[in-house]
């Protein structure tokens, strides 16, 4: 009786939300918070409460580049999501 409509999982394997952040560890990511700042760069790590560490990160204000930073400390109740970029600077050049 689990399953639900569309299906279209392809594989049978359920991919949890632990899943993907597992996955996207040493990946580009956008991480936006609650102020609507967004900051992107490599994850570095991440814990139960959400708290994140990146690398190679830069601060986004409305859509502009304001810093730069080698290394930065996110905390957990700050974030509204995680996203994975598709695209890395080398891309879009």
């Amino acid at each position: 009786m689990s399953g639900g409509a569309g299906g279209g999982g392809g594989g049978g394997a359920v991919k949890t939300p632990a899943d993907f952040l597992k996955s996207i560890r040493g990946r580009p990511v956008v991480v936006k918070l609650n102020s609507g700042v967004d900051y992107r760069g490599i994850l570095a790590c991440l814990d139960g409460y959400m708290n994140i560490a990146m690398e190679q990160t830069e601060e986004y204000v409305n859509g502009q580049l304001k810093n730069k930073y080698g290394d930065a400390f996110i905390r957990g109740n700050n974030v509204l999501y995680i996203s994975t970029s598709k695209r890395t600077l080398a891309d879009g050049a």
